[in-house]
């Protein structure tokens, strides 16, 4: 067990001994802690018949708890200068395929379908902060069969994903999350948790693929350009947001009239309005 990287000597001992420099630009930070990888595990619900992608490895730390409870893992790293490292980190694996690919660029459906014949895949990943948004919103959107994605991302998008409205932290992030995914927050974890340590919180939050949609709307893509356009100005009201959101191509009269017959107020702001009514107001504007 003290050889599992989770142990901070061993991480300590490879990053020595490949000489590796941590890459800020690929928001490099080692996860040293075994208990929060258990929770990993236990949230992502792997077993013996499932194929995991993990996204950014780093040296495979993650990837041998993966390896020993999956089928197969398949790794994606974008950082050339792990690749040596996870090469020999993970030689005692036969079921792990390590990608020098950048996630954002990968034909992830065509990788499901190889792997797992199009069967519904686990995604787990400690994502690089920076671009935890894009690579989510990814998944969901490009249709690639997912079941459950358990990330370790910013405490403050965690957060993010999974409130309510009303509420400060509520936006388009959390009604995209929200209408493809049920969130399920599964941990807080502290900077010491990692090396080098992170200058915020982390937490860890599972998304459960809804298998119906929980709105049916007429056009997801207006919906999402209207909820985008809604938060954009977040202190504006609806109507003036929408009536100055160029893409969209709404007057104020039209807004006023679609919020009149939902029963809502004119001066009613975005942040106000559940997904359902989203759902609504797009349907009535489209």
């Amino acid at each position: 067990m003290n050889d599992k990287l989770s142990n901070p000597q061993k991480t300590i001992e490879i990053i020595k001994k490949y000489d590796f420099a941590f890459q800020k630009k690929y928001g490099q930070n080692f996860l040293i802690d075994a208990h929060v990888l258990d929770k990993i595990i236990a949230a992502a619900d792997v077993g013996p018949e499932d194929f995991v992608l993990e996204i950014g490895p780093g040296i495979g730390t993650m990837t041998q708890y993966l390896a020993e409870h999956a089928r197969e893992v398949a790794a994606v790293e974008i950082d050339t200068h792990l690749i040596p490292i996870l090469e020999d980190t993970l030689q005692d694996y036969d079921n792990v395929t390590i990608i020098n690919e950048d996630i954002l660029k990968l034909d992830m459906n065509a990788l499901a379908q190889e792997k797992n014949q199009g069967r519904p895949i686990k995604v787990v990943a400690n994502l690089p902060y920076y671009i935890t948004t894009p690579i989510i919103m990814g998944l969901f959107e490009s249709g690639v069969p997912v079941e459950n994605i358990t990330v370790m991302v910013q405490k403050e998008v965690a957060d993010r994903m999974q409130v309510g409205p009303g509420t400060k932290d509520y936006g388009a992030l959390s009604l995209a999350v929200q209408y493809y995914a049920e969130p399920y927050l599964v941990a807080n974890v502290p900077p010491n948790c990692f090396m080098p340590r992170p200058k915020v919180g982390s937490a860890v939050i599972r998304l459960t693929r809804h298998k119906e949609k929980p709105v049916q709307v007429k056009d997801e893509n207006f919906m999402f350009r209207l909820i985008r356009a809604s938060f954009n100005q977040r202190r504006k009201t609806l109507q003036n947001g929408l009536n100055n959101c160029a893409e969209l191509a709404v007057t104020k009269a039209q807004v006023v009239e679609a919020l009149e017959k939902m029963g809502l107020p004119a001066t009613v702001r975005g942040e106000k309005l559940t997904l359902e009514q989203f759902a609504q107001l797009s349907d009535l504007l489209s």
